[in-house]
């Protein structure tokens, strides 16, 4: 596995190495030891599928407060969506940085979504598929979000985001 920077402290992509032959090729998907060597939780308590049958529908900006907040390990299965991370976190020197990378199910790079960052993504085609591998249970009551616009971070999407959620749409200005 290749691990790159992203410029936001803690966050990766991560592009399986492949090793190809005559039947196709083999790739790790996941390492904990390497991802520890970095600093990376690699804890998965929850995992989940996201499917998305529009192009343009934009899920996020969501994250989880103390005490349960999440990293995340995010791939892109079908389709193609261009996923995007902001840092959260007051103390970080990235703090309301964003980064944003396209996932598709050609390239099969992963976006790995420290603790105290929210993640969302918007997607590039029809019937795009998003699977996550989750460090923290889903905690309903510390569920939070900021708006996929605020322009506290200046998210530039690639696309307009046509399909949006009443509450991803509506998240006051963040005032972090």
């Amino acid at each position: 596995m290749k691990f790159t920077e992203t410029g936001i402290v803690g966050a990766y992509v991560i592009d399986p190495v492949r090793f190809h032959y005559d039947r196709g090729f083999f790739a790790e998907a996941w390492n904990d030891e390497e991802a520890r060597q970095l600093g990376l939780t690699t804890r998965v308590e929850q995992c989940n599928l996201s499917f998305n049958p529009l192009k343009g529908t934009l899920r996020g900006m969501h994250y989880q407060r103390a005490p349960h907040e999440e990293a995340k390990l995010v791939r892109c299965t079908a389709g193609a969506v261009f996923d995007v991370l902001v840092d959260l976190r007051a103390d970080s020197p990235t703090f309301k940085r964003w980064f944003g990378t396209e996932l598709t199910a050609e390239n099969r790079q992963m976006l790995y979504v420290p603790e105290g960052c929210a993640h969302g993504y918007l997607t590039l085609a029809v019937d795009s598929e998003v699977f996550y591998q989750i460090s923290a249970k889903y905690a309903p009551s510390f569920a939070g979000g900021v708006r996929w616009n605020d322009p506290a971070f200046g998210i530039v999407w690639p696309a307009p985001a046509l399909h949006l959620h009443p509450r991803d749409r509506d998240y006051p200005d963040f005032t972090g």
